[in-house]
C-alpha cells in the first residue's frame, strides 16, 4: 500500500525513486596524459548523426471520393476544436483553424473562426491583419474593407492599420477614400512618420496645396526643429523662396530657445547661403551665437568659421575664429568656473579681442567665483584676476573710478582676520600716489597697517615717507612696526641707520641698546654687527670692546672671536698723528699702536683657544681654524709678528675612517679629517711610555719567578 500511495500518475504510475536518473559516480583520473588516439568534435558529431534513428512521419493520406473528404474534414475540425477549448487564448491555434478552412475554400466558416478569435482577443492586431489579408488575397474587397474599419476603430493607435487600410484603398485607385482615412487617422495626432506620409501621398498626385496644408497642420501637431526645417525644404523643393523664409522665420519666433535651436539656425544659414544671401547668413550665425548657450553650439561655431573662410574677409575670419576659441573656454568654464587659469586665458582673449564691455563682462563673471574656503592657498591665484583687472581699468581703459571701486571692492573682499594680501594694498596705494592723492595713500596705507600688518607694508610705507622727507612719519611708523613685530632685526637695525643718517647718534646708540634688550630676536647675530660697526664707524673703540665682551659672554662663537681678533688688529687711534708732528715721529707713532694692535689681537686669539682647549674641545675643528686665523694674522704683520708662537700649537691633520650608521645597521664607512694636537701627541706618547714600562716590570718579575 505504502508504495502505491508513493506511486504519481503523472509519473505512469512509477514512485519518484524509480524514475531517478542515476549518474555514474565521477572517477578520479588518476593519468591525465593524452590518449593515443584523439577524437575531435567533428568526429562526434558524425557519429551521432549516423546512429540516429529516422523520423517516423505519419503516412500520407489520398483522398478519393466526397465521402472520404466529408470524414477527413470533420476529422480536422474536430481535432481544432478540441485543440481551441484547450488552448483558447491560443491566437496562433485560431490562424491555423481559420487557414485551414480558407485552404478548403469554405470562406464562410474561416470567417466564423476569425470572428470567434477576434471575440477572444480583439486587441492583437495580428489577428486583424491575417484577417483582412486573406478577404484581400480572395478579392472580398468590401469585407476587407469591413474589417479595416473595424480594425482602425477599435486599435487607432496601431500605425500598422492603417497603412494597410490606406495601401489597400489606393491600390484598387480609391484616392478620395484613402485621403478620407488619411483624415480620420490624422485626427488622432499620430507621430511624424504619419503625417509625412499623408504629405508623401498628396505629393504623389500632384497636391502641392493640399501638402501645404497639411504641413501647416503638421508643424502645428509637432513643433519640433525636425518638422519646420522638412516644411522649409518642402517650399525650397518647389522654388517658394520667400515661403521657404517665411517658414524659418516663424520658427525662429517659436523654437529660439528650444533644445535642438542650434540645427534650425544652421539650416536658416545654410538655406540663405544656397540663396547667396550671405549678409543674411552672417547676421543669422551672430545672432545664434549670441542666444545659443555656449554647451550645444559646437557645431553652430565650426559651421561659421567655414562660411567666414568661404565668404569673409580677414577680420570677419578672425573675429570666428576668436568666436571659436570663445566658446572652448566658455565650455572649460563651465565645467569648472574655480578653474582660474582658464579665465586668465579667456581674459587674454577677450583683450585681444579689444571690446571693453566683453571684457569686463568676463572679469565680472571670472572674480564672482570666490574660492569656497577662506584658507590663503586657494586665493593666491584668485587674487590675481583681480590685480588685472585693475591694471586693465587704469592702464588700458584709462577709468581710474572703476579703478578705484575694484581695489574697494577686492579689500573689502578679502577676510582680513583669517589671511590678507601685502601686494593688493601695496597696488591700491601706489594707485593712489599714481593719481597725486597722497592723502589716499596713507589712509589705504594705515587701513592695511591696522587690519593686516605685515613686513612688505611697513617697509613700502616707510619708504614712501622717507622719499617724501617726512622723518617724523617715518619714526611713527618705525615704532608701530616695532612694537607689531619686537623680534624683528631688520626693522630695528633700519631704523637705527634712519637715525644714523640724521646724525642723532645717541638715539641710534639708545634703539641698537634696546634691540640688543628683546629677550627674543629673529637674526641677533645681524644686530650685534650693526651696534658694532655703528661704534667702530663712531671711533669708539672702548665701547666697541665692551660690546664684544657683551656678546662673548652671551656666545662664544668662532666668528664672534675671529672678528673681535681682527677689529683689535685694526683699532689704530690715527687721531693722535698730529700735522705738525715730524714724520719720524709719526712712524714711530703709527709703529706703537700697531703693537698695541698686535698684542690686543694677541690676547683675543689667546683666550680663544684656551677656551676651545678647555671648555669645549670636542670643537676640534673651530679651534684649527682659529690658529689658521692667528698664524695669517701673525703673518700680516710681517717683522712685528711672531710666526713661531702659533706653528707650535697648529695640529696634525689625520685621515680616519667611521662607520656609516642607519636603522639597519652599519652600511660601510666613510672617511673624515681630525685633528690632533700637540699635547695630545704628549700624552699618547706618555701612555705609550707607561705600557712599555709596566710590560718590561711584568717580565722581569716572571724571569725571577
Amino acid at each position: 500500500m505504502g508504495s502505491y500511495k508513493d506511486a504519481d500518475p503523472s509519473l505512469g504510475f512509477l514512485t519518484r525513486k524509480d524514475t531517478e536518473v542515476k549518474l555514474p559516480r565521477p572517477t578520479r583520473v588518476k593519468n591525465k596524459t593524452p590518449a593515443p588516439v584523439q577524437i575531435t568534435a567533428e568526429q562526434i558529431l558524425r557519429e551521432a548523426r549516423e546512429r540516429q534513428e529516422a523520423e517516423i512521419r505519419p503516412p500520407k493520406q489520398k483522398i478519393t471520393d466526397p465521402t472520404e473528404l466529408a470524414d477527413y474534414r470533420l476529422r480536422k475540425r474536430k481535432e481544432f476544436e478540441d485543440l481551441i477549448r484547450r488552448v483558447r487564448w491560443n491566437v496562433s491555434v485560431w490562424i491555423k483553424y481559420a487557414q485551414w478552412e480558407e485552404s478548403q475554400k469554405d470562406f464562410k466558416r474561416a470567417r466564423s473562426v476569425w470572428e470567434r478569435a477576434l471575440e477572444v482577443d480583439y486587441r492583437n492586431h495580428t489577428l486583424w491583419l491575417k484577417y483582412a489579408e486573406v478577404e484581400m488575397k480572395n478579392k472580398f474587397i468590401n469585407h476587407a474593407r469591413n474589417v479595416w474599419d473595424r480594425a482602425v476603430t477599435l486599435l487607432p493607435r496601431v500605425d500598422q492599420l492603417w497603412y494597410k487600410y490606406i495601401h489597400m484603398e489606393e491600390i484598387i485607385g480609391n484616392v478620395a477614400g484613402a485621403r478620407q482615412i488619411y483624415e480620420r487617422w490624422m485626427n488622432w495626432m499620430p507621430d511624424q512618420q504619419g503625417w509625412l506620409s499623408f504629405i508623401k501621398f498628396e505629393l504623389r498626385y500632384n497636391e502641392v496645396e493640399r501638402a501645404r496644408a497639411i504641413f501647416e497642420r503638421f508643424v502645428q501637431c509637432h513643433p519640433k526643429v525636425g518638422a519646420w526645417i522638412r516644411f522649409a525644404k518642402f517650399e525650397m523643393k518647389n522654388g517658394e523662396v520667400a515661403r521657404a523664409r517665411n517658414v524659418y522665420e516663424r520658427a525662429v519666433e517659436i523654437l529660439a530657445d528650444d533644445e535642438e535651436a542650434e540645427q534650425l539656425f544652421v539650416a536658416f544659414a545654410e538655406f540663405e547661403e544656397r540663396c547667396k544671401e550671405t549678409d543674411r547668413a552672417r547676421c543669422i550665425y551672430k545672432f545664434a551665437l549670441d542666444h545659443i548657450p555656449k554647451g550645444r553650439a559646437d557645431d553652430l561655431y565650426k559651421k561659421f568659421v567655414g562660411f567666414e573662410k568661404q565668404y569673409g574677409d580677414r577680420q570677419g575670419i578672425e573675429d570666428a575664429i576668436v568666436g571659436k576659441r570663445r566658446f572652448q573656454y566658455e565650455d572649460e568654464v563651465r565645467k569648472n568656473p574655480f578653474n582660474y587659469d582658464a579665465w586668465f586665458d579667456y581674459i587674454r582673449l577677450e583683450e585681444s579681442a579689444g571690446n571693453k564691455d566683453r571684457i569686463r563682462e568676463v572679469y565680472e563673471r571670472a572674480i564672482a567665483n570666490v574660492p569656497p574656503a577662506p584658507e590663503k592657498r586657494y586665493w593666491q591665484r584668485y587674487i590675481y584676476l583681480w590685480i588685472n583687472y585693475a591694471l586693465y581699468e587704469e592702464l588700458d581703459a584709462s577709468d581710474m573710478e572703476r579703478t578705484r571701486d575694484v581695489y574697494k571692492e577686492c579689500l573689502n573682499l578679502i577676510p582680513h582676520q583669517k589671511f590678507s594680501f601685502a601686494k593688493i594694498w601695496l597696488l591700491a596705494a601706489q594707485f593712489e600716489i599714481r593719481q597725486l592723492n597722497l592723502k589716499g595713500a596713507r589712509m589705504i596705507l594705515g587701513n592695511a597697517i591696522g587690519k593686516a600688518p605685515k613686513d612688505k607694508i611697513f617697509k613700502k610705507y616707510i619708504e614712501i615717507e622717507l622719499n617724501l622727507g617726512n622723518m617724523d612719519r617715518c619714526r611713527k611708523l618705525y615704532e608701530k612696526y616695532l612694537e607689531w613685530s619686537p623680534e624683528n632685526c631688520y626693522a630695528w637695525t633700519k631704523y637705527a641707520e634712519l637715525e644714523q643718517s640724521l646724525c642723532e647718534t645717541e638715539r641710534t646708540r639708545s634703539l641698537l641698546e634696546l634691540a640688543i634688550a628683546q629677550p627674543s630676536l629673529d637674526m641677533p647675530e645681524l644686530l650685534w654687527k650693526a651696534y658694532i660697526d655703528f661704534e667702530i664707524s663712531e671711533g669708539e673703540f672702548e665701547r666697541t670692546r665692551e660690546l664684544y665682551d657683551r656678546l662673548l659672554d652671551r656666545t662664544k662663537h668662532l666668528k664672534v672671536w675671529i672678528s673681535y681678533a681682527k677689529f683689535e688688529a685694526s683699532a689704530i687711534v690715527e687721531d693722535g698723528v698730529d700735522s705738525d708732528m715730524a714724520k719720524d715721529q709719526a712712524q714711530d707713532y703709527l709703529l706703537e699702536q700697531k703693537k698695541q694692535c698686535l698684542l690686543r689681537a694677541r690676547s683675543v686669539y689667546e683666550k680663544a683657544v684656551n677656551y676651545f682647549r678647555t671648555s669645549a674641545p670636542e670643537l676640534k675643528e673651530e679651534r684649527g681654524m682659529l690658529l689658521e686665523e692667528w698664524l695669517n694674522m701673525e703673518a700680516s704683520f710681517g717683522d712685528l709678528g711672531d710666526v713661531s708662537l702659533v706653528q707650535s700649537k697648529l695640529p696634525k691633520k689625520l685621515k680616519k675612517r667611521r662607520p656609516i650608521m642607519t636603522e639597519d645597521g652599519p652600511a660601510g664607512y666613510e672617511e673624515y679629517i681630525d685633528y690632533m694636537f700637540p699635547e695630545e701627541a704628549q700624552t699618547t706618547n706618555l701612555k705609550i711610555l707607561e705600557a712599555a714600562y709596566k710590560w718590561k716590570r711584568q717580565k722581569v718579575s716572571s724571569d725571577e719567578d
